[in-house]
């Protein structure tokens, strides 16, 4: 059978094609050619949620029942003990203003009012604060007190009372963001001035 010369040329095109395709060393191979991913835009970092505070160490706004902000305290533990003293006022324009705690007895009479340890000795039970004080520097009066934070620790519960829990006053108060006084404005404690 004879072959066209049509058919003899592509067979002829095909074996040497082939043979080629033997002979490619890696070096004489055609390389693919490489495809670069997409870029990638680097992502902004989440902001972190701030962690939760663990226990009632910070500043505070206490408020009235009818949310009328009246004070700002800060929380230490000193000792093992919380202690809360006034580091910012707001009096309300009816209201006498109070510079110095002169019903006070002890070591804080006649005290100024900024940096004055207002509720003092409480012991930590987890979220409850119990066995400690609450002076109201309008008369020099001492009740006992006892709080409790919340879960997430935004919110505290402060309740003064005589003789038992029952017979007393709660007042929810929130907790301010760390930065809300800076350091250098934030009072000392403060004490009696020394007698002459």
């Amino acid at each position: 059978m004879k072959l066209s010369l049509a058919s003899a040329l592509a067979t002829a095109l095909l074996m040497i094609g082939l043979a080629q395709a033997a002979t490619n060393t890696p070096d004489t191979a055609p390389t693919p050619t490489a495809t670069k991913p997409p870029a990638v835009k680097p992502q902004p970092a989440k902001p972190q949620p701030p962690k939760p505070h663990t226990n009632v160490a910070g500043l505070w706004e206490q408020s009235d029942d009818k949310g009328v902000v009246g004070a700002w305290f800060l929380f230490e533990e000193k000792d093992g003990f919380f202690n809360g003293r006034l580091v910012k006022a707001f009096p309300k324009p009816d209201e006498p203003v109070i510079d110095k705690c002169i019903k006070c007895t002890g070591d804080q009479k006649n005290a100024q009012m900024m940096g004055l340890t207002i509720i003092n000795g409480m012991k930590r039970n987890g979220l409850n604060y119990k066995d400690g004080s609450i002076l109201d520097p309008r008369d020099g009066s001492v009740y006992h007190a006892e709080m409790k934070m919340s879960a997430d620790g935004k919110t505290l519960d402060v309740r003064g009372y005589l003789f038992v829990p029952l017979l007393g006053k709660t007042q929810t108060w929130k907790r301010l963001p760390d930065d809300a006084m800076a350091p250098e404005d934030i009072p000392p404690e403060v004490l009696a001035p020394p007698a002459n």
